[in-house]
Protein backbone atom coordinates (compact mmCIF):
# COMPACT_ATOMS: atom_id res chain seq x y z
CA UNK A 1 0.00 0.00 0.00
CA UNK A 2 0.80 3.43 -1.00
CA UNK A 3 0.71 4.46 2.68
CA UNK A 4 3.69 2.52 3.82
CA UNK A 5 6.44 4.72 1.91
CA UNK A 6 8.41 7.25 3.39
CA UNK A 7 6.77 10.24 1.12
CA UNK A 8 7.68 12.99 3.56
CA UNK A 9 11.59 12.06 3.11
CA UNK A 10 10.88 11.92 -0.99
CA UNK A 11 9.65 15.14 -0.59
CA UNK A 12 12.06 16.54 1.36
CA UNK A 13 15.23 15.11 -0.98
CA UNK A 14 13.04 16.58 -3.99
CA UNK A 15 12.86 20.23 -2.60
CA UNK A 16 16.28 20.35 -1.87
CA UNK A 17 17.86 19.03 -5.09
CA UNK A 18 15.64 22.00 -6.31
CA UNK A 19 16.92 24.59 -3.85
CA UNK A 20 20.77 23.06 -4.84
CA UNK A 21 20.35 23.82 -8.79
CA UNK A 22 22.56 27.21 -9.24
CA UNK A 23 21.13 30.60 -9.42
CA UNK A 24 20.03 31.58 -13.10
CA UNK A 25 21.90 33.92 -14.82
CA UNK A 26 21.59 35.59 -18.34
CA UNK A 27 21.66 33.04 -20.87
CA UNK A 28 20.60 31.95 -24.68
CA UNK A 29 17.24 30.93 -25.49
CA UNK A 30 16.12 27.72 -25.83
CA UNK A 31 14.02 28.37 -28.59
CA UNK A 32 16.55 30.83 -30.63
CA UNK A 33 19.83 29.28 -29.68
CA UNK A 34 21.68 31.86 -31.14
CA UNK A 35 20.21 35.23 -29.19
CA UNK A 36 20.36 36.00 -25.35
CA UNK A 37 17.23 34.91 -23.77
CA UNK A 38 14.50 37.76 -22.44
CA UNK A 39 16.42 39.64 -19.39
CA UNK A 40 13.62 38.83 -16.31
CA UNK A 41 14.05 36.32 -13.36
CA UNK A 42 11.18 33.71 -14.72
CA UNK A 43 13.35 33.79 -18.41
CA UNK A 44 16.83 33.11 -16.68
CA UNK A 45 15.11 30.05 -14.76
CA UNK A 46 13.23 28.85 -17.81
CA UNK A 47 15.90 28.88 -20.00
CA UNK A 48 18.73 27.94 -17.93
CA UNK A 49 16.98 24.69 -15.78
CA UNK A 50 14.13 24.16 -18.54
CA UNK A 51 11.34 24.95 -16.14
CA UNK A 52 9.57 27.49 -14.21
CA UNK A 53 6.96 27.41 -11.64
CA UNK A 54 4.26 30.01 -11.22
CA UNK A 55 2.90 29.75 -7.70
CA UNK A 56 -0.86 30.73 -8.10
CA UNK A 57 -0.97 31.27 -11.44
CA UNK A 58 -5.05 30.54 -11.41
CA UNK A 59 -6.66 30.76 -8.13
CA UNK A 60 -8.22 27.81 -6.09
CA UNK A 61 -11.63 29.05 -6.98
CA UNK A 62 -10.58 28.97 -10.67
CA UNK A 63 -9.16 25.67 -10.26
CA UNK A 64 -12.34 24.06 -8.67
CA UNK A 65 -14.44 25.54 -11.40
CA UNK A 66 -12.02 24.00 -14.21
CA UNK A 67 -13.04 20.42 -12.44
CA UNK A 68 -16.82 20.77 -12.49
CA UNK A 69 -16.93 22.40 -16.05
CA UNK A 70 -15.30 18.96 -17.01
CA UNK A 71 -17.44 16.75 -14.53
CA UNK A 72 -20.02 18.50 -17.13
CA UNK A 73 -18.57 17.61 -20.21
CA UNK A 74 -18.02 13.96 -19.07
CA UNK A 75 -21.63 13.79 -17.69
CA UNK A 76 -23.06 15.25 -20.87
CA UNK A 77 -20.77 14.26 -23.80
CA UNK A 78 -19.31 10.49 -22.60
CA UNK A 79 -21.62 7.56 -22.78
CA UNK A 80 -19.18 4.66 -22.20
CA UNK A 81 -20.71 1.69 -23.73
CA UNK A 82 -23.48 2.98 -25.69
CA UNK A 83 -22.54 1.62 -29.12
CA UNK A 84 -22.77 5.31 -30.69
CA UNK A 85 -20.20 6.33 -28.56
CA UNK A 86 -16.69 5.84 -29.44
CA UNK A 87 -14.33 4.98 -26.49
CA UNK A 88 -10.55 5.04 -26.79
CA UNK A 89 -8.01 3.83 -24.18
CA UNK A 90 -4.70 5.83 -23.57
CA UNK A 91 -1.88 4.54 -22.74
CA UNK A 92 2.14 5.74 -22.69
CA UNK A 93 3.98 2.75 -22.18
CA UNK A 94 5.12 0.06 -24.48
CA UNK A 95 1.81 -0.60 -26.13
CA UNK A 96 1.56 3.26 -26.79
CA UNK A 97 1.76 2.72 -30.30
CA UNK A 98 -0.44 0.73 -30.84
CA UNK A 99 -2.94 1.81 -28.18
CA UNK A 100 -3.05 5.55 -30.34
CA UNK A 101 -1.36 4.43 -33.60
CA UNK A 102 -4.57 3.00 -34.89
CA UNK A 103 -7.02 4.72 -33.51
CA UNK A 104 -9.57 7.26 -35.93
CA UNK A 105 -10.95 8.09 -32.09
CA UNK A 106 -7.17 9.55 -31.23
CA UNK A 107 -6.91 10.92 -34.69
CA UNK A 108 -10.18 12.98 -35.06
CA UNK A 109 -9.79 14.52 -31.65
CA UNK A 110 -7.54 17.38 -32.74
CA UNK A 111 -10.20 20.16 -32.32
CA UNK A 112 -13.08 17.94 -30.45
CA UNK A 113 -13.08 17.14 -26.57
CA UNK A 114 -12.66 12.94 -26.59
CA UNK A 115 -12.40 11.23 -23.67
CA UNK A 116 -9.61 8.74 -23.04
CA UNK A 117 -9.97 5.95 -20.43
CA UNK A 118 -7.44 4.82 -17.62
CA UNK A 119 -5.96 0.96 -18.81
CA UNK A 120 -7.74 -1.46 -17.07
CA UNK A 121 -10.81 0.72 -16.40
CA UNK A 122 -13.22 -0.45 -18.87
CA UNK A 123 -15.31 -4.15 -18.71
CA UNK A 124 -15.62 -6.07 -22.03
CA UNK A 125 -18.51 -4.47 -22.14
CA UNK A 126 -17.31 -0.64 -22.69
CA UNK A 127 -19.35 0.39 -19.27
CA UNK A 128 -16.54 1.70 -16.49
CA UNK A 129 -15.94 -0.68 -14.07
CA UNK A 130 -15.06 2.35 -11.43
CA UNK A 131 -18.19 3.76 -9.42
CA UNK A 132 -18.30 6.35 -11.99
CA UNK A 133 -17.75 7.56 -15.38
CA UNK A 134 -15.23 10.29 -14.22
CA UNK A 135 -13.18 7.91 -12.18
CA UNK A 136 -12.50 5.95 -15.29
CA UNK A 137 -10.89 8.21 -17.41
CA UNK A 138 -7.13 9.16 -18.27
CA UNK A 139 -7.70 11.97 -20.05
CA UNK A 140 -9.47 14.18 -22.35
CA UNK A 141 -8.18 16.37 -25.41
CA UNK A 142 -7.33 17.69 -27.74
CA UNK A 143 -9.47 20.40 -28.70
CA UNK A 144 -11.10 21.82 -25.17
CA UNK A 145 -9.12 25.43 -26.07
CA UNK A 146 -11.26 25.19 -29.03
CA UNK A 147 -14.51 24.25 -27.84
CA UNK A 148 -14.90 25.08 -24.39
CA UNK A 149 -16.10 28.69 -23.18
CA UNK A 150 -14.04 28.02 -20.02
CA UNK A 151 -11.39 26.51 -21.10
CA UNK A 152 -10.95 28.71 -24.27
CA UNK A 153 -10.92 31.64 -22.12
CA UNK A 154 -8.02 30.49 -19.47
CA UNK A 155 -5.97 29.16 -22.98
CA UNK A 156 -6.52 32.68 -24.26
CA UNK A 157 -6.01 34.85 -21.75
CA UNK A 158 -3.86 38.47 -21.21
CA UNK A 159 -2.26 36.40 -18.58
CA UNK A 160 -1.12 33.75 -20.22
CA UNK A 161 0.29 35.78 -23.01
CA UNK A 162 1.82 37.83 -20.89
CA UNK A 163 3.52 34.87 -19.61
CA UNK A 164 4.57 33.16 -22.90
CA UNK A 165 6.21 36.34 -24.56
CA UNK A 166 8.17 37.42 -21.71
CA UNK A 167 9.96 33.76 -21.92
CA UNK A 168 10.81 34.93 -25.57
CA UNK A 169 7.28 33.46 -28.20
CA UNK A 170 6.53 36.09 -30.51
CA UNK A 171 3.94 34.18 -31.96
CA UNK A 172 2.14 31.58 -29.81
CA UNK A 173 -0.13 29.32 -31.18
CA UNK A 174 -2.31 26.53 -29.32
CA UNK A 175 -2.62 23.08 -31.48
CA UNK A 176 -3.58 21.53 -28.44
CA UNK A 177 -5.04 20.98 -24.62
CA UNK A 178 -5.81 18.29 -22.29
CA UNK A 179 -7.15 17.70 -19.50
CA UNK A 180 -5.41 14.75 -17.27
CA UNK A 181 -7.22 13.31 -14.69
CA UNK A 182 -4.69 10.89 -12.64
CA UNK A 183 -7.10 9.05 -10.58
CA UNK A 184 -6.65 8.07 -7.07
CA UNK A 185 -5.68 4.38 -7.13
CA UNK A 186 -5.18 3.83 -11.12
CA UNK A 187 -4.00 6.84 -11.82
CA UNK A 188 -1.31 5.40 -14.26
CA UNK A 189 2.45 6.47 -14.50
CA UNK A 190 3.86 8.76 -17.82
CA UNK A 191 6.77 7.55 -19.13
CA UNK A 192 9.69 9.58 -19.77
CA UNK A 193 9.06 11.87 -22.92
CA UNK A 194 9.81 15.08 -24.55
CA UNK A 195 6.08 17.05 -25.73
CA UNK A 196 8.39 18.20 -29.37
CA UNK A 197 8.49 14.10 -29.58
CA UNK A 198 4.28 14.77 -30.41
CA UNK A 199 3.91 18.47 -31.67
CA UNK A 200 7.15 19.43 -33.75
CA UNK A 201 7.75 22.48 -35.92
CA UNK A 202 10.19 23.68 -38.45
CA UNK A 203 12.31 26.95 -39.31
CA UNK A 204 9.35 28.39 -41.90
CA UNK A 205 12.17 29.11 -44.57
CA UNK A 206 14.10 26.20 -44.47
CA UNK A 207 11.90 23.76 -43.35
CA UNK A 208 14.42 22.21 -40.64
CA UNK A 209 13.64 21.03 -38.08
CA UNK A 210 13.32 23.89 -34.92
CA UNK A 211 11.56 22.85 -31.76
CA UNK A 212 9.20 25.80 -30.71
CA UNK A 213 6.74 23.31 -28.42
CA UNK A 214 5.74 24.87 -25.08
CA UNK A 215 4.07 22.85 -22.32
CA UNK A 216 2.13 24.96 -19.40
CA UNK A 217 0.90 22.06 -17.08
CA UNK A 218 -2.02 23.68 -14.53
CA UNK A 219 -2.65 21.75 -11.12
CA UNK A 220 -5.81 21.86 -10.48
CA UNK A 221 -5.42 19.70 -7.83
CA UNK A 222 -2.38 20.00 -5.15
CA UNK A 223 0.27 17.31 -6.93
CA UNK A 224 2.30 15.99 -4.33
CA UNK A 225 4.93 12.48 -4.74
CA UNK A 226 2.06 10.54 -3.07
CA UNK A 227 -0.32 11.05 -6.08
CA UNK A 228 1.92 11.25 -8.54
CA UNK A 229 3.45 14.80 -9.44
CA UNK A 230 5.73 15.94 -12.33
CA UNK A 231 8.54 14.88 -12.44
CA UNK A 232 11.56 16.74 -15.00
CA UNK A 233 15.30 16.43 -15.38
CA UNK A 234 17.34 19.89 -15.20
CA UNK A 235 19.35 20.68 -18.11
CA UNK A 236 17.66 18.34 -20.31
CA UNK A 237 15.72 20.89 -22.68
CA UNK A 238 19.42 21.20 -24.68
CA UNK A 239 19.40 17.48 -25.70
CA UNK A 240 18.38 16.82 -29.15
CA UNK A 241 14.57 15.62 -29.61
CA UNK A 242 14.62 12.15 -29.41
CA UNK A 243 12.00 10.78 -31.77
CA UNK A 244 8.38 12.29 -33.64
CA UNK A 245 5.23 10.33 -32.91
CA UNK A 246 4.09 10.72 -37.02
CA UNK A 247 1.33 10.19 -39.23
CA UNK A 248 2.63 6.80 -40.83
CA UNK A 249 3.60 7.60 -44.90
CA UNK A 250 2.95 4.56 -46.04
CA UNK A 251 -0.66 4.71 -44.56
CA UNK A 252 -1.09 8.47 -45.80
CA UNK A 253 1.04 8.73 -48.78
CA UNK A 254 1.01 5.29 -50.29
CA UNK A 255 -2.53 4.40 -49.36
CA UNK A 256 -1.94 1.16 -47.27
CA UNK A 257 -5.25 1.18 -45.18
CA UNK A 258 -3.67 -1.59 -43.14
CA UNK A 259 -0.81 0.16 -41.86
CA UNK A 260 -1.17 1.89 -38.28
CA UNK A 261 -1.94 5.92 -38.82
CA UNK A 262 0.78 6.82 -36.32
CA UNK A 263 4.09 5.77 -35.64
CA UNK A 264 7.29 6.29 -33.61
CA UNK A 265 10.25 7.33 -35.42
CA UNK A 266 13.75 8.39 -34.58
CA UNK A 267 15.21 11.47 -35.06
CA UNK A 268 18.40 11.70 -36.81
CA UNK A 269 21.26 12.80 -34.22
CA UNK A 270 18.63 12.15 -31.24
CA UNK A 271 19.33 8.66 -30.52
CA UNK A 272 23.00 8.84 -29.73
CA UNK A 273 22.52 10.71 -26.81
CA UNK A 274 18.98 9.06 -25.91
CA UNK A 275 18.36 8.40 -22.54
CA UNK A 276 18.04 4.82 -22.21
CA UNK A 277 14.37 5.40 -20.14
CA UNK A 278 12.54 6.82 -23.33
CA UNK A 279 8.87 5.70 -23.37
CA UNK A 280 9.70 3.83 -19.77
CA UNK A 281 10.67 4.76 -16.37
CA UNK A 282 14.41 4.75 -14.97
CA UNK A 283 14.84 1.27 -13.16
CA UNK A 284 14.35 1.77 -9.58
CA UNK A 285 11.60 4.46 -10.16
CA UNK A 286 8.79 2.70 -8.45
CA UNK A 287 8.68 2.49 -5.38
CA UNK A 288 9.51 5.16 -3.25
CA UNK A 289 12.48 5.76 -2.46
CA UNK A 290 13.03 6.25 -6.24
CA UNK A 291 16.69 6.36 -6.50
CA UNK A 292 16.49 5.40 -9.74
CA UNK A 293 14.81 8.92 -10.69
CA UNK A 294 17.31 10.96 -9.04
CA UNK A 295 20.25 8.51 -10.14
CA UNK A 296 18.70 9.81 -13.46
CA UNK A 297 18.49 13.18 -12.79
CA UNK A 298 15.20 13.96 -11.69
CA UNK A 299 13.53 16.09 -9.50
CA UNK A 300 9.90 16.11 -8.15
CA UNK A 301 8.33 19.71 -8.57
CA UNK A 302 5.27 19.51 -6.41
CA UNK A 303 2.44 22.07 -6.66
CA UNK A 304 -0.45 23.40 -5.11
CA UNK A 305 -3.70 23.95 -6.58
CA UNK A 306 -3.36 26.78 -9.07
CA UNK A 307 0.29 26.66 -9.50
CA UNK A 308 1.73 26.57 -13.19
CA UNK A 309 4.65 24.78 -14.56
CA UNK A 310 6.14 25.61 -17.63
CA UNK A 311 8.48 23.93 -19.81
CA UNK A 312 10.10 23.42 -23.29
CA UNK A 313 9.56 20.83 -25.38
CA UNK A 314 12.46 18.69 -24.95
CA UNK A 315 12.78 18.36 -21.46
CA UNK A 316 12.52 15.13 -20.25
CA UNK A 317 9.53 14.84 -18.28
CA UNK A 318 7.65 11.82 -16.76
CA UNK A 319 5.04 11.30 -13.36
CA UNK A 320 4.75 8.34 -11.02
CA UNK A 321 1.65 6.30 -10.78
CA UNK A 322 -1.32 7.57 -7.93
CA UNK A 323 -2.17 4.83 -6.05
CA UNK A 324 -2.89 7.68 -3.04
CA UNK A 325 -6.89 7.90 -2.01
CA UNK A 326 -6.40 11.72 -3.26
CA UNK A 327 -7.43 12.96 -7.10
CA UNK A 328 -4.66 14.81 -9.14
CA UNK A 329 -6.06 16.98 -11.93
CA UNK A 330 -4.03 19.00 -14.47
CA UNK A 331 -5.31 21.21 -17.49
CA UNK A 332 -2.15 21.07 -19.94
CA UNK A 333 -2.08 23.84 -22.94
CA UNK A 334 0.83 23.08 -25.40
CA UNK A 335 1.84 25.81 -27.99
CA UNK A 336 4.16 26.34 -30.48
CA UNK A 337 5.80 29.62 -31.99
CA UNK A 338 3.55 30.47 -35.10
CA UNK A 339 4.63 32.12 -38.71
CA UNK A 340 5.22 35.36 -36.97
CA UNK A 341 7.75 34.12 -34.73
CA UNK A 342 9.49 32.10 -37.94
CA UNK A 343 8.46 28.52 -37.67
CA UNK A 344 5.58 25.83 -39.19
CA UNK A 345 3.76 23.17 -38.16
CA UNK A 346 4.98 19.93 -39.45
CA UNK A 347 3.02 18.21 -42.05
CA UNK A 348 4.03 14.71 -40.20
CA UNK A 349 3.12 15.60 -37.35
CA UNK A 350 -0.08 13.59 -35.74
CA UNK A 351 -2.17 16.08 -34.97
CA UNK A 352 -3.52 18.08 -38.08
CA UNK A 353 -6.33 20.83 -38.30
CA UNK A 354 -9.03 20.12 -41.35
CA UNK A 355 -10.26 22.67 -43.90
CA UNK A 356 -7.28 24.48 -43.49
CA UNK A 357 -8.55 25.91 -40.12
CA UNK A 358 -5.27 27.67 -38.31
CA UNK A 359 -4.37 27.11 -34.36
CA UNK A 360 -6.06 29.55 -31.91
CA UNK A 361 -3.29 32.54 -31.33
CA UNK A 362 -2.49 33.81 -27.90
CA UNK A 363 -3.52 37.29 -26.07
CA UNK A 364 -4.57 40.73 -27.43
CA UNK A 365 -7.76 39.67 -29.03
CA UNK A 366 -6.63 36.77 -31.17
Amino acid sequence: MASTHDFGSLSSKGKAMIEALPAPEATNSWIRPSNNAPSNPDSHQFHAHGFLKVNSFVTSEEADEMIAQMTKLVDESWHPGDPSTPSAVFRTDEKQESAQGSSDYFLDSADRVHFFAEKDALKADGTPSTSSKVLALNKSGHGLHVCDPLFQSYSTSSKIASLVRSLGWVDPRIPQSMYIFKQPRIGGEVTSHQDSTFLHTEEASSGEPAQSCLGLWLALHPATVENGCLWVRPGSHREPLRRRFVRNPKRFVEGDDKAPQMIFEDCPGGQASAAPWEGKLPEDSWPPPSEGLFAAGFVPVECEAGDLVVFPGTLDHLSLPNYSSKPRHTFQLHMVEGPGGGRKWSSSNWLQYGGGKEFVGVGMGE
